[in-house]
């Protein structure tokens, strides 16, 4: 398109994470260096050799969706959090109060991944027939088909919370799923802007939701050795750039942002959260399971997303880390860092809430994203917690144990996933 380049700015945001169930319950435990990470109640994880995780609790959709809630009950744990997360966001923004908004116009991209396949009695003959116990084939099947939720099919497909999304809030305009792993919802958010930018929608609903808290989920990561074994001290087991860590913790949750071109917001007298002033991602082009050995493809999307901002590295306030708490990830992501933004590195405050919050997979980018938007609008740079004895190979200022206030005018989100996805979103400070 022509003429000036089209701003996108945030009207509305919605969380579900294991330390709050909305915006301000999350922020607040995030401000104050408190974590979710327990012992996993959804299942009896007493054969794992990790049985902890960062689970949602006290959740009811109802809650967020009031007398809406009945039509969805029953459905699985991303679109129930998809939904919550939604109808916060879209409450906050006041898009659909008027009742005039462009519906054909108005679309989704959702980051996700596989659907709950948590469905105890059937999990419980798999592991029966798993360990050697003779369970007849013919039987096998009967029964499992009986015990199946009729739902599975659907829910399980990462395509359909968005699905959801757009029936629930009437969004009628482009609909897109985003499934690259850890990465997916920061990539979500990015191209949702791009799309508004390019003219194809004035709004849309986007961020991202994920739950693999249950047996086939832990399973992958277990046999990776991703996953941290510190059992006997949960809360002190998700410690990113700290020398003792041990692996990440599993987390679940979802979160949403509304995104609208500025005369769109303008027009209806939106109150303005926040820009995405810039977006980028890259593919490392290696390894599934690892970065880079030398930070390319983590390196090439924050210089990129910084261009795409119109911005530098002195221009960086404050970095919320991918950080997973794995000894790879969070080495390579500070030789990024150091390398992309240069001697300026050192002077920014970077902190990873996955020490609090475990790590969300496909969800951690949307509400670390929301965190950075936080950050800028309290001047409040969260903590990382657990971080006791640095790693030699860690050595920017990573905001150990308690929060920080401080001036910032422009954040920057790294979400980095497995298949060597690698994005990173730059939010700004909204001036008119």
């Amino acid at each position: 398109m022509g003429g000036a380049r089209r701003r996108v700015v945030v009207t509305g945001m919605g969380m579900v994470t294991p330390v709050g169930l909305d915006v301000e319950s999350t922020w607040e435990a995030l401000r104050e260096g408190r974590g979710g990470v327990g012992p996993i109640t959804r299942f009896d994880a007493g054969a794992f050799a990790t049985r902890i995780a960062a689970e949602v609790k006290g959740f009811d959709l109802a809650r967020d969706l009031g007398a809406g809630a009945p039509r969805w009950v029953g459905h699985g744990r991303n679109t129930q959090f998809a939904l919550a997360a939604g109808a916060q966001a879209v409450r906050q923004s006041g898009l659909l109060e008027g009742g005039d908004v462009n519906r054909a116009r108005f679309g989704v991209y959702l980051g996700s991944g596989e659907g709950q396949l948590d469905f105890p009695r059937f999990v419980d003959l798999v592991r029966r027939s798993a360990e050697g116990e003779r369970v007849d084939t013919g039987r096998f099947i009967g029964q499992g088909i009986g015990l199946l939720d009729p739902l599975m099919e659907s829910e399980q497909e990462p395509g359909t919370p968005a699905g959801h999304l757009a029936s629930a809030f009437g969004a009628a305009g482009p609909n897109f799923s985003c499934l690259t792993a850890c990465s997916a919802s920061a990539q979500a958010i990015g191209e949702a802007a791009d799309l508004i930018r390019d003219g194809a929608a004035d709004v849309m609903l986007t961020g991202g939701v994920h739950s693999m808290i249950h047996p086939f989920g832990l399973t992958g990561f277990i046999l990776l050795t991703a996953m941290s074994t510190r059992n006997d001290d949960p809360g002190r087991a998700s410690r990113p750039f700290d020398r003792d860590r041990d692996g990440f913790v599993i987390g679940e949750g979802g979160g949403m942002l509304v995104l609208e071109v500025l005369d769109h917001a303008r027009s209806r007298g939106a109150t303005i959260l926040g820009e995405i002033a810039g977006q980028a991602s890259t593919a490392d082009a290696f390894r599934l399971t690892d970065s880079h050995d030398e930070g390319r493809g983590a390196v090439a999307s924050v210089r990129l997303a910084l261009a795409d901002a119109g911005l530098g590295p002195e221009d960086v306030d404050y970095v919320n880390a991918h950080g997973t708490s794995t000894k790879v990830n969070d080495s390579v992501e500070t030789m990024a860092l150091k390398l992309a933004l240069g001697d300026r590195a050192r002077r920014i405050p970077v902190s990873s809430t996955k020490s609090m919050t475990g790590h969300l997979i496909a969800a951690g980018g949307a509400v670390e994203a929301i965190t950075c938007l936080l950050a800028i609008r309290d001047g409040v740079v969260p903590p990382t917690v657990n971080l006791d004895e640095p790693d030699d190979d860690c050595d920017l200022d990573y905001v150990p144990h308690s929060a920080r206030v401080r001036v910032v005018d422009v954040a920057m989100s790294n979400s980095f996933g497995f298949g060597g996805q690698n994005t990173t979103l730059v939010l700004r400070r909204f001036e008119g």
